[in-house]
This record gives structure tokens, C-alpha cells and sequence, in this order.
């Protein structure tokens, strides 16, 4: 039986060197696309001009031109990569061929839609081991960028002969890892030499990928992955960054004692990183741009008042603490003078006051309509956790640095519920960050600036529970000046006693579940912010 299965890898191996040839075949007529537009030819052209050695494909170009290459690229990505680069090396010396020799890889990376390989850390499961993925998400951990060897050149002064030795590891694309072994002595005990200046070394780091807050569903913990990159792919992307990352997904067997564990470390090595834009950028259509003017030019309604009526239509009242929010939304205009003094844009609020008066309600709907916000609670928090933390990685004990999530929420909001209760510490933490909307740290022989330019809505409750109406509003509020002076609008809102007050919310509530919209069953509920026609 032995005998036999020997001999079927044999062929296995020399069938896949065949086959290599006829992908690589098959990927150079996609990139020789003189006679059809010659959009490669001049993609190459100008990689060569720039001095570059990654080459970005649009996956939908070739999936135009050769469907089944494409379908065996995001299924067998190992191989058909391979055979990818070998192609565009091939393709680059017949180009040009002095640039070619330059540099012992060419690589290239992948853009476009991906379909059913598009997934965030949370749907990235075994099936697609071995695949080609483009994954999303936040990057919150990164490592330093060390080098690795990739071939080291030898010379042994007693015999005068040189060696080359090349070692690939299971982070790259070869099937077998080399051995780590580093030559020192020939086989007759003659010590060799390393020349340094003839041996190549790449750049490799290492990332951690969580997926967007927002789209996490609640009450679980976020996933994230590792991502490994190699040359000129480091240094893309910092903490706090959204990032698109296309690799092959592939598991590192562990070996313990001689036979592996039944669970493997799963990583993504990078071939392409998108570094998603921190700013939303809404798009209109043309009748929407028509709807806009039209209601801008409307005579009888205010725009702004309108719009604040309709922030959290189920809330009664509070006109002015909905203009504020509505404000802290659309956000101020931010300054960055001649001499390079930065006045922020964001706005700051503090809602205070007396229980049940729809201040978490308020921060929850600004939760579900801004773009990118972050809740938190005041006990719930430490300072380290909103700003930023500096932990120690468990691999190679290197001190590194994970955002929190105020940097997390850079351009964003920040919902804090139950100000009051955080302690002063943690809230001394937020202090730089209202005003210079930054964070600085200096710990453990990190120093780094982190940019967490971020609006804050703060609500909290009076120091006795309710507001006393005997005391002086700062006994009240019971906080120091320096935090409340950072604050641009800070609201009391009371829960007064008045009969007639009550009775327009009471009548508000019951007309939100009394009328029904034209052709609405029986018993169904209202949708969330759908009833303001109706009322």
C-alpha cells in the first residue's frame, strides 16, 4: 500500500506543475490585453513607472474575460495565485526586462466584488479555508513591522564556494515551509560565511481585524481575525482605521509532542488592504436633490424646526433639547488655523435631570440615526477602555496599542449614559478628548497620538436623584467646572408637576397606538419614527 501511495503524490505533483503552466498560460492572456484595450498593458507600464511590484487586479475584469480561471481563483486561491504571479513576472519581462530581474516576486492584489466570499469576521467559517475572501471590519491591533528572511547568501573562505539558501514559511504561498535551520558549516566542518548585503529580507506585520461595532449583533462578544502582511502591504493601516483586506484564509496546524491538536489558528494573508474613508458620504439622487430645494424653499415651514420635530417623533416636547441634537448631528465646522491651532467642530451635550424624562431614549435614537456612534454606560466604562489601552501581545510579548472607543468613534458620536455614575478618574479621561479631540498616551515606552475627533452626549442625573429645587443648579449638577466648561449646551430637564402637562403626553402616547395608517391590520404595531403623518 505504501508503494502505491508514493507513487500517486509523485504524480499528483508533476500533474500540478502541468497545470501551473496552463493557468499561467491562461492569466497571461488576461494581462496582454493589447488588441482588446490595453487597460493591463498600461497598468503594468505604469507599475513599472512608479517602481512598484504589486499589481491591483478588479476581480470583475477577469471575470468577464475567463469565468472558470475566476471560480478556481476564489476557490483554490493558493495555487491559481501562484500561478497569477508567476504570470505577471513573466508578462513584466517581456515589458521590460531589466526591471524584471530587479526583484525576485511580483505580487498581486485583488479588487472588485467578491459575491458570497464578501464577509465580515463573524460569517468567515471553515468553508472558506483555503479561499479567497475580502473581509471588513476595524483594525484594533497592530504589531511593530519586523523584517524576515527570505534568502540569505553563504560563502565558505576554506573551499571558496557560495550557497544560496531560500526559506518560505506557512505565511506565504509555497506549499512546503522550509526548514528554520541557518546554515553555518558544510558537511566537512568548513564555517560559512553570511554576505548580509546579498540576502533579501521583507517586511512583515501582523493586524487584528474586529468587525464594525454597528454591525455586531447585540449581546455577543465581536470576533476578529489576524492578518498577516508582507512587504509593501505594511504600515497601510493604524488603529482605529476601517479596512477592507482581500487574502487567502488558511489555518496554521500547531504540532505539539509529533501529532497536531484537533484545532488550528486560523490567519488572512493579505494580497490587497482598502483603507475605507472615515467620512460618510451620503448619496442623492437627482429626485432627491429636487425634494431637498423644494423643501427648503417651502415658505410656511421653518427647516430647521421642522427637521428638529421629526428627530424621535415618540418623544412629547423638549423642542429645544431636539434642536440641540439635531445640531450635534449635522456638526459644526471645524477650524485649522495658519499657525496650526485646531478649534473643534464637534459639539458637546449634557442632558441633566430628573428620572424619566426620555433622556436614554434620546441617546438611543441618536445611537440608530448617526452614522457611526458608540454607546457606553457610566459604570460600564473605565477611562482605559474610552481612550486607549496598551496590552501586551501573547505571541511575541511586544508591548502594542489597542483603541478604545472614543478612537473607535473618530467623526462620530458618543452616547455616555449615566454620567454621573463614572468616577472621577475615568472621567478625567475624557477631558482631552472633548477639547483637542485627541488622545495622548505615554506608558510603557509607547508614546502615541491617537485622533478622536468625536461629538459627546452625556446624560446624567442630578447628585440626589432628583433635582432640588432649593439648591443652586452646580450643587445640583454636582461636577467640577473644567469638565462642565467643555460642554457647549448643557440642559436641566425637570419632571414637573402639572396635570395639564401630563395629560398632553398621556393623549400623545395613546395617539401613537390609536390610529392606523390606510389599509393597516388590526393589532399591528406602529413602526418605530413611522407615525408622523399620522399624528
Amino acid at each position: 500500500g505504501k508503494l502505491h501511495r508514493v507513487k500517486f503524490t509523485v504524480q499528483v505533483t508533476m500533474g500540478t506543475e502541468q497545470d501551473l503552466r496552463e493557468f499561467q498560460r491562461e492569466y497571461t492572456d488576461f494581462l496582454d490585453d493589447e488588441d482588446d484595450q490595453g487597460a493591463y498593458v498600461g497598468r503594468v507600464k505604469e507599475m513599472i513607472r512608479s517602481n512598484r511590484h504589486r499589481l491591483v487586479v478588479n476581480i470583475n475584469d477577469l471575470r468577464h474575460k475567463n469565468e472558470k480561471r475566476t471560480t478556481k481563483l476564489l476557490n483554490e486561491a493558493q495555487v491559481e495565485l501562484t500561478a497569477f504571479q508567476r504570470a505577471l513576472k513573466d508578462f513584466v519581462m517581456t515589458v521590460d526586462s531589466a526591471y524584471g530581474k530587479q526583484y525576485e516576486d511580483f505580487y498581486v492584489g485583488l479588487e472588485g466584488s467578491f459575491g458570497s466570499k464578501h464577509v465580515t469576521p463573524r460569517t468567515l467559517t471553515s468553508r472558506l479555508l483555503g479561499s479567497l475572501v475580502c473581509v471588513e471590519g476595524i483594525v484594533t491591533k497592530c504589531s511593530l513591522v519586523r523584517p524576515k528572511v527570505v534568502k540569505s547568501v553563504h560563502y565558505c573562505p576554506a573551499t571558496s564556494k557560495t550557497i544560496e539558501r531560500k526559506y518560505t514559511d506557512l505565511t506565504s504561498l509555497e506549499p512546503f515551509p522550509t526548514s528554520a535551520a541557518y546554515p553555518t558549516k558544510d558537511e566537512d566542518g568548513n564555517p560559512y560565511e553570511t554576505e548580509y548585503g546579498l540576502s533579501l529580507y521583507r517586511d512583515h506585520q501582523t493586524l487584528s481585524i474586529q468587525e464594525m461595532p454597528e454591525k455586531a449583533p447585540a449581546g455577543q462578544l465581536p470576533r476578529s481575525v489576524d492578518v498577516v502582511l508582507d512587504d509593501d502591504l505594511v504600515d497601510l493601516a493604524k488603529p482605529g482605521d476601517r479596512v477592507q483586506v482581500v487574502g487567502v484564509y488558511r489555518c496554521l496546524p500547531s504540532k505539539q509532542g509529533g501529532y497536531t491538536s484537533g484545532t488550528f489558528r486560523t490567519i488572512l494573508i493579505a494580497c490587497n488592504v482598502l483603507v475605507l474613508s472615515k467620512e460618510v458620504v451620503p448619496t442623492f439622487s437627482a429626485r432627491d436633490v429636487a425634494k431637498i430645494k423644494r423643501f427648503a424653499k417651502t415658505p410656511r415651514h421653518n427647516p430647521f424646526e421642522v427637521l428638529a420635530r421629526s428627530l424621535a417623533p415618540s418623544i412629547h416636547g423638549h423642542e429645544q433639547v431636539k434642536q440641540a441634537v439635531l445640531c450635534m448631528l449635522l456638526g459644526g465646522v471645524e477650524k485649522i488655523l495658519d499657525n496650526g491651532t485646531r478649534l473643534r467642530g464637534d459639539i458637546n451635550v449634557l442632558l441633566i435631570g430628573d428620572p424619566s424624562t426620555a433622556k436614554s431614549q434620546m441617546l438611543r435614537y441618536v445611537l440608530h440615526t448617526a452614522p457611526r456612534a458608540v454607546t457606553t454606560t457610566g459604570r460600564g466604562s473605565s477611562g482605559v477602555g474610552l481612550t486607549a489601552a496598551v496590552t501586551t501581545d501573547q505571541e511575541t510579548n511586544e508591548r502594542r496599542l489597542e483603541a478604545g472607543a472614543m478612537v473607535l468613534a473618530d467623526r462620530g458620536v458618543v452616547c455616555i449614559d449615566e454620567f454621573d455614575k463614572m468616577s472621577d478618574i475615568d472621567r478625567t479621561a475624557i477631558h482631552e478628548v472633548m477639547e483637542q479631540g485627541r488622545v495622548t498616551i505615554a506608558k510603557a515606552g509607547i508614546h502615541a497620538k491617537l485622533n478622536a475627533r468625536c461629538s459627546i452626549l452625556a446624560a446624567a442625573n442630578p447628585v440626589y436623584g432628583r433635582y432640588d429645587e432649593y439648591k443652586t443648579p452646580m450643587d445640583n449638577i454636582g461636577m467640577q467646572d473644567s469638565l462642565l466648561s467643555r460642554f457647549d449646551l448643557i440642559f436641566i430637564v425637570l419632571d414637573e408637576m402639572d396635570p395639564e402637562h401630563d395629560r398632553r403626553i398621556s393623549d400623545h402616547v395613546l395617539r401613537m397606538h390609536r390610529y392606523r395608517a390606510v389599509g393597516e391590520q388590526d393589532g399591528e404595531a406602529l413602526p418605530m419614527g413611522g407615525g408622523e403623518e399620522t399624528l
